[in-house]
């Protein structure tokens, strides 16, 4: 784990839980780290990013277990790192939004921390490759149908589309998401996970949970980070910001 706040942090101030992407097989705890720093210098929160182990050498559900392990501590540290343990919230984009809404799910059902919301971006949650989305972006980078059942099978093996894979590695099998965290998430309207975000939204509003859903016009996988100039990329981030600052503000 990394923590990271301004050099005049404030006590009891917010936490944000980062969980980087890359597909379950590659990246770190500082991958996606960029666009997170702008509400730490606003909301002077205090940021923890977990180094999760990585599938195929470390498959499920060690990345679910080491990111809500890491949660765990963070609220039991939440004094000694300046955080109100109440104003805590989990972020993701990918795989890493698969793993946060999975960790979210934990915390949930092991009565552990109280999350004050889940921000997931992009979120890989459906092992199972059955929406029309996933059928419609095959060859299209920079992560398509191919690439994700690469990854769900580093994550999973063979269990890949069974009936024997786990809620919190594939947060979409989850039947009753009552009790969550508000959610926000977002996708592009030409990437693989368009469907299965929007049927997660709709699942957690069926809930009754509060959730904001967008799915940016023409958007690919990571089109904010790919093209982070775009007026599209430059929308996606305005509406983050502001869920971010409503949920972070003070009570």
């Amino acid at each position: 784990m990394s923590i990271i706040a301004r050099a005049t942090h404030a006590a009891h101030g917010a936490g944000i839980f980062h969980v980087h992407a890359g597909g379950m097989v590659a990246g770190t705890r500082m991958t996606g780290l960029a666009a997170l720093l702008p509400w730490i210098v606003k909301h002077d929160a205090v940021l923890v990013t977990v180094e999760y182990r990585l599938a195929p050498e470390f498959p499920d559900p060690y990345p679910v277990e080491d990111s809500y392990a890491a949660l765990v501590w963070m609220a039991e540290h939440a004094a000694d790192l300046g955080i109100d343990q109440d104003r805590i919230l989990i972020v993701g984009a990918s795989a890493g939004a698969g793993v946060a809404a999975g960790t979210a799910l934990l915390a949930r059902d092991r009565s552990g921390p109280r999350l004050t919301g889940q921000l997931l971006i992009g979120p890989m949650i459906d092992d199972r490759d059955r929406t029309v989305s996933t059928t419609q972006y095959e060859g299209m980078p920079p992560w398509d149908r191919n690439s994700n059942r690469m990854g769900w099978t580093a994550l999973l093996g063979d269990r890949r589309g069974t009936d024997d894979v786990s809620i919190y590695a594939a947060p979409s099998r989850a039947v009753d998401l009552s009790g969550l965290p508000p959610a926000f998430i977002d996708c592009g309207s030409a990437e693989v996970f368009r469907d299965e975000d929007v049927a997660y939204a709709s699942a957690l509003w069926a809930a009754g949970v509060q959730a904001e859903l967008h799915v940016w016009a023409g958007g690919i996988h990571g089109f904010d980070f790919v093209t982070p100039h775009a007026a599209i990329s430059r929308a996606a981030r305005a509406a983050r910001d502001g869920w971010v600052a409503r949920h972070l503000s003070s009570r």
